[in-house]
C-alpha cells in the first residue's frame, strides 16, 4: 500500500519547500521510491506545452522525473480562478483532477509526498484547503512551523485544528529557522506542548542565513531593473547590501557576496574605495556579487565612470543593473524580498537536504 505524506505549513515562507525537498531526498537515500505532487498551486510557470506550479520544476530536477502537468500539478489557482469557480463550480472538477493525479502517482511509487500551499486554509474558497486536500488524498500530515515558543505554539494550535476537524492524522511537526542558541529551549517548551497534544516533534532545523539570501536575478526583478552588462552573473548569491554612501564605514577584509547599491554620481568613488580596500588586504577579487545603479534608469555602459573599471567587471562576472528607484527605494525593495529555493540556487537545495537529514527523525516515515 502506498504511503501518502502531505507536507503543510503554518504560513507562507516558513520553509515548507525546504523541508519537502529534504524529506524527499532522505527517503530516496533509504531506497524508497518517492513520487512528488503539488496538488494545488498558485503561481505557475508556462513552459509552452506545459503549465505547472514553479515548485514542480525544482522537484523534477532534484528528484528526477519527467513532468506531467496533470500528474504533478493538477490544479493551478491563478488570477481569476476563485471568482470563476464561485460563479460556476460545476465547470471545475478540481477534486477529480487531484484524485486522478494521485491514482497515477500511487501506481508508480510506494511513497508519494504531496506539498501543500500557503497556510492550511489556503484554497478553502474552492473547497481545496490543505485540510480538504489531505483528507481527499487520505494522507498523513507533517506540519512545518517557524521557530519560537509562544507564537509557534499558537500557530500550531490554530493550524492543527484544521486537520483534526477532518480527522486527518498528523505524523509530526518540524520547526524551522530556529537560532542555534535557542534550539534547546524551543525543543523543551514546544516539544512539551506537542507531547500534550500527542503530536511528535520530528526535528528542529537551525536558522541558516544563506538560505534566505537572494541571487542577483531575484534582485533585478525586485527593483524593476535592467541588466546592462554581465548577465551571466545574475546567479550570483548576495549576502549583504552596501549602499554607496556608506562605503567609508565598511571594512571589506574577508567580506564576500556584497551588493553595491549606488547612484551614477557616486559609483566611481565607491568602486575606487572598494578596490583600494581590497588591495590593502591583498584580496585578488572584488567582494561584490553585483551593482545596482540607481536614479534614472538610463544605460550607462558607455559612461566614463564605468569604462575605467571595465576590466574588473569582466574578470569578476559582476552584473550591472539599472533601476529607476533611488538608493533608498532600491534597498527598501530588496529588503522586502521573500526568498524561495529554486532551480537557480543549487547550493540551497543541497543545504536544505543536508539540514533535514541531520536534524529530522525519519524513523516514523521509514
Amino acid at each position: 500500500m502506498t504511503k501518502r505524506i502531505y507536507v503543510a505549513a503554518t504560513n507562507q515562507h516558513v520553509g515548507k519547500t525546504t523541508c519537502t525537498l529534504g524529506l524527499s531526498m532522505a527517503l530516496k537515500e533509504h531506497d524508497i521510491d518517492v513520487g512528488y505532487c503539488k496538488p494545488v498551486g498558485q503561481k505557475f510557470v508556462d513552459l509552452g506545452d506545459l503549465k505547472v506550479d514553479k515548485d514542480v520544476l525544482l522537484f523534477a530536477k532534484t528528484i528526477g522525473f519527467d513532468i506531467e502537468e496533470k500528474t504533478h500539478s493538477p490544479v493551478i489557482l491563478g488570477r481569476g480562478a476563485t471568482s470563476a469557480f464561485l460563479d460556476k463550480p460545476a465547470d471545475f472538477p478540481y477534486e477529480a483532477d487531484i484524485r486522478t493525479a494521485a491514482e497515477i502517482l500511487e501506481s508508480r511509487h510506494n511513497t508519494v509526498i504531496y506539498e501543500g500551499t500557503g497556510h492550511p486554509g489556503v484554497g478553502g474558497v474552492v473547497g481545496l484547503s490543505n485540510g480538504n486536500v489531505a483528507d481527499l488524498l487520505d494522507a498523513s500530515v507533517i506540519l512545518v512551523a517557524t521557530g519560537g515558543i509562544g507564537s509557534t505554539i499558537d500557530q500550531l494550535y490554530l493550524c492543527a485544528c484544521v486537520f483534526q476537524r477532518l480527522n486527518v492524522p498528523i505524523i509530526g511537526v518540524i520547526i524551522n529557522k530556529v537560532l542555534p542558541e535557542k534550539i534547546d529551549k524551543v525543543r523543551h517548551y514546544v516539544g512539551k506542548w506537542l507531547a500534550q497534544q500527542n503530536i511528535p516533534l520530528l526535528g528542529i532545523l537551525p536558522y541558516d542565513k544563506s538560505l534566505s539570501n537572494p541571487i542577483m536575478y531575484t534582485i533585478e526583478k525586485a527593483v524593476q531593473g535592467t541588466t546592462i552588462s554581465n548577465w551571466q552573473g545574475l546567479v550570483n548569491q548576495v549576502d549583504d547590501i552596501v549602499p554607496g554612501s556608506l562605503i567609508a564605514q565598511h571594512d571589506f577584509k574577508d567580506r564576500k557576496n556584497l551588493l553595491l547599491v549606488v547612484s551614477k554620481l557616486r559609483i566611481r568613488q565607491a568602486l575606487t574605495d572598494i578596490i583600494e580596500s581590497c588591495k590593502r588586504a591583498n584580496q585578488k577579487t572584488l567582494p561584490i556579487s553585483g551593482v545596482i545603479l540607481t536614479g534614472d534608469g538610463e544605460d550607462h555602459t558607455d559612461s566614463e565612470e564605468l569604462k575605467e573599471f571595465e576590466e574588473y567587471f569582466a574578470d569578476s562576472k559582476i552584473p550591472f543593473i539599472v533601476t529607476p528607484f533611488d538608493t533608498y527605494g532600491a534597498v527598501f525593495k530588496i529588503n522586502k524580498i521573500e526568498v524561495k529555493i529554486n532551480t537557480h540556487t543549487p547550493w540551497k537545495v543541497h543545504k536544505a537536504i543536508k539540514l533535514v537529514k541531520e536534524h529530522v527523525d525519519l524513523s516514523s516515515l521509514l
